[in-house]
């Protein structure tokens, strides 16, 4: 454990924000757990408890994610003009009722409709999050969001170990306990949130005539370099796909390695978040920190699916190691991912239109939860050996890509200094 006041413990103590960053943080880490027992029980609870088979199933939660795409650009919009903590309440309690709606619902189209909503609110709330760090956390917001994702690790962590006593028991009254579970966690992040400060909203003063600085769109929807970084976003998200769905197929599919050994892809993935996120946050800190972290994720990604295709062509052994020196790179690229992507959405966007612009970021990372594991499953692992290499060539040229218009675009002088509005109420 590290002695200086630099380590893990000792930022949760003193994060960036003072109380208010520290209430957040706990009402995340609830949050998550929450979220956490869940995820690992919901498709059981579906398939036992609902009498799902697999089509419908696969149809509620394919159908389920393109509407979380909606959630970050509503949440986005709607904290240009009202309070992000306002806001934020009101998303924990729309996603309390939703989850509690499943307690009753047995109709797949009312189903459809609960579990699409909470899709879209969860992705409205880690929007919201964001915005609220950048108030909160000013420019120390990427130590706030390194903090926040050793939490959310730790979180999910959590939330999988009760999730994994409760489906154990395995009996109705197991799994509606795991959804008053989730619904509880909503209750206390609120209330959390609730007893946070109420902030005053900043806008950017005009700028002074003369400056170099390109005129940008107040609207995200009409800047194009920013739909461009966006679009770019989307790929630059795939370790998670890679991660969760391409392992453990492939392993299962085209290896010898024994099928335990999946869970320690996750087991890696957390350990390594929780351990190196802060580290690698700092090391990789403000703009052209951000800028470097590009093509390492890129490279890292590349060197990972390279292990990922040769661990079918040896022994049980070799491909284990093979496999887990895939989860470790992955990882690595996955906290270079959690630099770039968070550090340059803020960057790049106009100081007075802000939530706006994070909210299109944010629709990133929905869109590839949507699309990234059946183009892994339907493309790439079709092709094999080599369509593992060609996705890790191909992230690592649009990663190059990124870096550059971003170079381009960061290479302006940084908006004014904002000056103080009321924020609603």
């Amino acid at each position: 454990m590290r002695r200086d006041g630099t380590g893990l413990p000792a930022q949760l103590r003193r994060p960036p924000g003072g109380r208010d960053a520290r209430l957040m943080l706990l009402g995340q880490f609830l949050d998550r757990t929450g979220t956490g027992v869940w995820a690992a029980a919901s498709v059981l609870y579906f398939t036992f408890v609902v009498g799902m088979d697999g089509g419908r199933l696969g149809l509620l939660l394919g159908a389920a994610g393109v509407a979380g795409i909606a959630g970050s650009p509503v949440a986005g919009r709607l904290a240009q003009r009202f309070s992000v903590r306002a806001l934020l309440v009101w998303c924990h309690a729309l996603r309390l009722g939703a989850v509690l709606a499943l307690l009753t619902l047995t109709d797949f189209a009312a189903l459809l409709a609960v579990v699409a909503l909470i899709c879209a609110g969860d992705r409205a709330a880690k929007t919201l999050e964001m915005v609220f760090a950048t108030e909160v956390a000013g420019e120390r917001r990427a130590t706030y969001q390194a903090l926040f994702r050793s939490v959310a690790n730790a979180a999910y962590g959590v939330g999988a170990g009760i999730a994994a006593i409760g489906l154990a028991v395995g009996t109705l009254g197991a799994y509606r306990a795991l959804i008053l579970v989730n619904a509880a966690s909503f209750v206390a992040a609120a209330a959390l949130v609730l007893r946070t400060t109420p902030r005053r909203r900043t806008v950017a003063a005009p700028a002074r005539s003369g400056s170099p600085a390109p005129p940008s769109p107040r609207t995200p929807w009409r800047d194009r370099r920013y739909l461009l970084f966006a679009l770019l976003d989307v790929p630059m998200n795939l370790d998670g796909a890679i991660l969760e769905v391409g392992l453990p197929l492939w392993l299962v599919h085209h290896t010898d390695a024994p099928h335990p050994l999946v869970p320690a892809f996750l087991v890696v993935n957390t350990v390594l978040v929780v351990v190196l996120q802060l580290r690698v946050s700092a090391r990789f800190a403000g703009p052209g920190g951000a800028l470097r972290a590009l093509p390492r994720y890129g490279l890292l990604t590349l060197l990972g699916c390279v292990l990922l295709a040769l661990s079918g062509a040896g022994g049980a052994w070799q491909a284990s190691l093979l496999l887990i020196g895939c989860a470790v790179l992955v990882t690595l690229a996955e906290l270079m991912r959690s630099v770039s992507s968070w550090e340059l959405a803020v960057l790049l966007a106009p100081e007075d239109a802000r939530p706006a612009y994070l909210g299109v970021a944010g629709m990133s990372q929905s869109v590839e939860k949507s699309v990234g594991p059946p183009a892994l499953t339907s493309g790439v692992m079709a092709a094999g050996p080599l369509g593992w290499i060609a996705l890790g060539a191909g992230i690592l040229g649009l990663s190059l890509l990124q870096h550059r218009l971003c170079a381009h675009r960061l290479a302006y002088p940084p908006a004014p200094a904002a000056a103080p509005l009321p924020a609603a109420s």
